[in-house]
């Protein structure tokens, strides 16, 4: 029991003992002593007798990230690659998705596309459509030209403000 008592002490931790009749009785003093000794062993915060009734509160554990990680070792040299030109950059301007959603490049699936790479397309022209909360928004040229290059795929997920299709002006 001795080993118990000094793990008690070392640990820091003070147990409150709230009002109610228990607490407040010489004849009961026992009693509170097995009761720190159970809150200890079982982390509870708080015991509070009154009358008949016990209420317990438990310990809740904070989580304190580490003062010091163990070293890493030496730091290792990253290879760089050269960049790379991104697909869908050159001359020309963009219709860029408004919002995030579907793409579509058709209608309905059997439906022909909006716009196919080589064709013409005026300003205003509807182009593709993104699906957004169960709505089909169509997408309109915002200016002249002729559509170069399709960046996204049939069905594919786009983010606000990615580019679709890449138009040059004609």
């Amino acid at each position: 029991m001795a080993k118990k008592d000094s793990k008690e002490k070392a640990s820091g931790r003070t147990l409150k003992v709230v009002g109610g009749t228990a607490a407040g009785r010489g004849d009961d003093f026992e009693a509170v002593r097995a009761l720190a000794r159970i809150a200890t062993e079982f982390d509870l915060e708080e015991i509070e007798v009154d009358g008949g009734h016990l209420r317990v509160r438990r310990a809740v554990a904070q989580l304190v990230a580490p003062l010091a990680a163990a070293p890493a070792g030496p730091a290792r040299p990253i290879a760089l690659t050269p960049p790379v030109e991104a697909k869908g950059e050159g001359p020309g301007s963009f219709v860029t998705s408004p919002f995030v959603g579907t793409f579509y490049r058709a209608p309905s699936p059997e439906a022909p596309s909006f716009a196919e790479v080589g064709q013409t397309v005026r300003k205003g022209q509807v182009v593709c459509i993104v699906e957004a909360m169960k709505l089909m928004n169509e997408i309109e040229a915002e200016a002249d030209g002729k559509v170069e290059e399709i960046l996204v795929k049939n069905g594919e997920h786009v983010e606000y403000g990615q580019h679709l299709i890449r138009i040059s002006k004609s």
